[in-house]
């Protein structure tokens, strides 16, 4: 049975594999329309923060392995940085902060090479409109399997220069 209505959090887990089996071509083809989230089953975004405002090394992604940091939420590919937003702050009260500055990066398998690779996104603050809000898995080239890494930066301390990503 497929879960209905709102986003949902899912329990924490560690080292599940998961791969995704939709190409580019596919995606290309599929015109973005709106999402009926009553039809449409969710799909299980992994999401790992950190809360030094800087993403994950790659290398914590490789041989299997993820960084411990993992949420896992149902959500539809039509879901906003705003509402992921919101649910990272459901489990991070500290994040909750006005002015706590959220990096929003994919990280996705190199099909030329072995390994992860990372997309920043965009980004979100607590208590302030942004235009990156409004932006979705899908317009960002999401596909299933995909992970999303969030850099928390907390209040009153600068978030690094986006594309200041540590090296692998």
């Amino acid at each position: 049975d497929c879960p209905q209505g709102n986003l949902g959090l899912a329990g924490r887990r560690r080292k599940m594999a998961v791969e995704s089996r939709v190409t580019h071509e596919e995606i290309k083809k599929e015109p973005e329309k709106p999402i009926d989230r009553e039809k449409t089953c969710p799909l299980l975004l992994r999401v790992f923060t950190t809360n030094n405002g800087r993403h994950h090394r790659m290398d914590e992604f490789s041989r299997g392995n993820v960084p411990s940091s993992e949420l896992q939420i149902y959500t539809w590919m039509d879901a906003t940085l705003k509402e992921l937003t919101s649910l990272v702050k459901e489990v991070y009260p500290e994040a909750r902060k006005k002015g706590t500055h959220f990096n929003f990066a994919i990280v996705f398998t190199d099909p030329k090479r072995p390994g992860y690779r990372v997309k920043e996104i965009g980004s979100t603050m607590s208590g302030r409109k942004g235009t990156d809000d409004s932006m979705t898995l899908q317009s960002q080239k999401f596909q299933i399997g995909d992970y999303l890494d969030v850099a928390i930066t907390p209040p009153n301390r600068a978030p690094p220069p986006s594309g200041r990503m540590r090296p692998y």
